[in-house]
């Protein structure tokens, strides 16, 4: 029970020195209950503080979850996305691979035809020379022929190495044919060494 005195008290109990002014109010508190009550609000307090941090954390759980959902689901569609894009880098490398075996074919190809052509022209516009065997080994070629004398050999060297296709070509052997009787042939071999066109 809390009292509050309001009337002024005597002249004789102020200890003021100004004496005669008007007391103040004073205020009793009484009695605040039992230690057990005192206790129960400690305790219920500490229940309200308690729960409501409980509850703060409970909402930030809840929260957590959910943005941990939503990126698990981000997640999923990013890893169909990459899925999808390396199938895509896959057969966009598989494509260019084949474009680059075509492309190399194609080259591979023209090659043999050129150096054919050159041959054909270079052994037509040399006389008295006929070719029986050409071997393709890559780096050189080897040529073997028949000619009507030394002189139509040295002029097929001549014009090889004129056509600029090959760097160096060589006389490997070359000799006078004994089984036709009716002129003079000379058998041959030349070792042609490719230029880097």
């Amino acid at each position: 029970m809390i009292r509050i005195n309001l009337l002024e008290t005597s002249k004789g109990k102020n200890k003021h020195a100004g004496g005669g002014g008007p007391a103040l109010p004073t205020m009793d508190m009484g009695d605040m209950g039992s230690p057990k009550l005192k206790v129960l609000v400690v305790l219920v307090m500490a229940g309200l503080l308690n729960f409501g941090y409980w509850y703060r954390l409970d909402r930030q759980g809840k929260s957590i979850a959910a943005q941990m959902q939503a990126a698990e689901q981000k997640n999923r569609e990013l890893s169909d996305v990459k899925a999808r894009y390396l199938e895509r880098q896959t057969q966009a490398n598989n494509y260019k691979r084949r474009v680059d075996v075509i492309d190399s074919l194609r080259a591979g190809q023209a090659g043999p035809v050129n150096l054919l052509a050159m041959l054909g022209e270079t052994v037509n516009g040399t006389e008295a020379v006929w070719l029986s065997k050409m071997d393709d080994t890559g780096a050189s070629v080897s040529l073997e022929g028949t000619a009507l004398s030394t002189d139509a050999v040295a002029n097929l060297i001549a014009n090889l190495q004129k056509t600029g296709f090959f760097k160096n070509v060589e006389i490997k052997e070359t000799y006078q044919d004994d089984q036709i009787k009716d002129m003079q042939a000379f058998q041959f071999t030349l070792t042609c060494e490719k230029g880097k066109s």
